[in-house]
């Protein structure tokens, strides 16, 4: 199968918003998709780990996945968040977004077996899924919810698979990112994952990047993408600097609970995130929001 697709600009990991009894609220997600349709945001990823994806149940997921395909505009790519701790359930779940009208599905490593899982134990699981997956796979490391990375050496075994598209690295190491990029051929296009290296990524070759601080602030993002692009360097690490507190603050401190708290602040629906996960405190939410006026 060949890949033809481009990864090119920057996506938002979506937001999973919940009603006040707890149950998924769509009306809000659609509003908040509807907003970001009327910004240069290059598709959508459903289900990532901004998505609290791990604290759905099988029939919520479905539902937010047809929500934003329903709701986004033409043109935008949707990618679908479909890895789970077994190869059986990752490809069910990945032909179920191919159903439902994904593009792409976004396969995080495994992680709860971790001693066991070696280099060649987490390719044999992706080519396998690659080999079943109606459509292209981007790999997915976040090793700071997972504990594993995949590394370079195993991201260039990976790439050869003609159904493996790119890659989402977050672990916001730049060395990795381009040692990854050395590594792997022309075509093979990785994404970062982390809005505080997305200058440096995107110098060393990375396609763009899909950036929790997107959902909050999609146009500072859209443009430190477009500055590198047009090669305006200065205004890019001008703005590169400019994001780095809310990155941090925002996305690396406070996680689900930080993201949707900062996009209440502007106008998006955030809400609360889902238990366990802890709502934020008055004072953490006035530090949030004097943070966001400021971007």
């Amino acid at each position: 199968m060949s890949v033809a697709l481009d990864f090119s600009g920057i996506f938002p990991p979506l937001t999973t918003p919940f009603a006040a009894d707890g149950s998924v609220a769509l009306v809000d997600l659609k509003h908040n998709v509807g907003m970001y349709n009327k910004t240069a945001l290059a598709g959508y990823v459903v289900l990532g780990s901004t998505g609290e994806a791990v604290l759905l149940s099988r029939a919520e997921a479905d539902s937010v996945l047809a929500a934003v395909k329903e709701t986004a505009a033409p043109g935008k790519l949707l990618i679908a968040g479909t890895g789970a701790e077994s190869t059986a359930e990752t490809i069910a779940r990945t032909r179920r977004a191919a159903e439902l009208g994904y593009q792409v599905a976004l396969v995080k490593t495994p992680y709860y077996y971790k001693p066991q899982y070696k280099p060649e134990v987490l390719i044999a699981h992706f080519r396998r899924v690659a080999d079943a997956s109606p459509i292209p796979v981007l790999l997915y490391s976040v090793p700071q919810f997972t504990g594993v990375a995949l590394e370079a050496a195993e991201v260039a075994a990976l790439a050869a698979h003609p159904n493996i598209a790119g890659l989402k690295e977050s672990s916001g190491n730049v060395q990795r990112v381009g040692e990854i990029l050395a590594m792997t051929p022309k075509e093979f296009q990785t994404l970062t994952g982390s809005a505080s290296t997305l200058y440096p990524a995107l110098m060393l070759g990375a396609r763009g990047g899909i950036l929790a601080l997107a959902d909050v602030a999609p146009e500072v993002c859209l443009e430190i993408f477009a500055a590198a692009r047009s090669g305006k360097h200065e205004r890019a690490r001008q703005l590169q600097e400019s994001v780095l507190p809310a990155s941090k603050l925002v996305v690396a401190q406070y996680g689900p609970a930080g993201v949707k708290c900062a996009m209440d602040a502007r106008g998006y629906r955030g809400g609360a995130p889902r238990e366990p996960l802890a709502p934020l405190g008055a004072e953490q939410r006035a530090q949030i929001e004097a943070l966001v006026r400021g971007l």
